[in-house]
């Protein structure tokens, strides 16, 4: 079916406010109903991908809490914590570890309105030894009641969701695609708009073809890929 033009503007919408510049690392999340809410989250905001670090041999499987949302925002694996935080220390990524600990901070006095990484561990443990030794900043989610710490899809909404009121704030929230680069939007706006021929074209080794401003294919392709579309 071809792809209807309000379908290409919603997604034009959605692009135009995603965020290459924030983002979680997940080290050792494995529940199933916790990555698919932190996912959703992500989309939520405008992240535009999430990262983790796996335990060995655990499968990643999402339920319907995340509402279709792994196809819209990647998940990045990294064999360790090292060299994932390595990763996106060099992408210029400010790291904040969420744990409680004699130097962290509350989460309200931290600016996240520049790179901004949010760390989080698993489920029953926290994060590891080595994960809080390589974090920019510790800060934690004040709690009043007797339990002391948050689920941890829950503790990545409230810091996402932070992060979102303080750019809108200060106005550097993206709205008209400035979160990405233009040839990285380029990307994606074909790879959401006709996913089995981007498939294809990497298949082939070739680039995508252009789209018109209506999101139609400009280039004659050949028809078991046209039937695709």
């Amino acid at each position: 079916m071809p792809l209807l033009p309000r379908r290409f503007e919603r997604l034009k919408s959605v692009l135009n406010r995603r965020m290459a510049d924030l983002t979680v690392l997940l080290e050792h999340v494995e529940k199933p109903h916790n990555l698919s809410a932190i996912l959703r989250s992500c989309d939520a905001v405008g992240a535009l991908e999430a990262h983790a670090v796996s335990l060995d041999g655990r499968p990643r499987t999402f339920n319907s809490t995340a509402q279709g949302s792994q196809k819209w925002v990647a998940l990045r694996d990294h064999p360790d914590i090292t060299s994932a935080i390595e990763h996106l220390k060099g992408k210029g990524f400010r790291l904040y570890g969420t744990h409680l600990g004699v130097n962290a901070r509350d989460y309200r006095e931290c600016d996240f309105t520049k790179p901004t990484a949010f760390v989080l561990g698993a489920e029953k443990w926290g994060l590891t030894d080595r994960a809080r030794d390589l974090m920019d900043e510790a800060l934690y989610i004040p709690m009043r009641g007797m339990v002391q710490s948050l689920n941890v899809s829950v503790a990545s909404a409230t810091l996402l969701f932070e992060a979102l009121r303080q750019r809108e704030r200060n106005g550097t929230a993206p709205t008209e695609g400035e979160g990405l680069t233009p040839e990285h939007y380029a990307q994606l706006l074909f790879e959401w708009s006709y996913p089995d021929v981007a498939d294809w074209c990497r298949r082939e080794d070739r680039p995508y073809p252009p789209l018109s401003e209506e999101g139609e294919l400009m280039e004659d392709l050949p028809r078991n890929v046209k039937l695709r579309c």
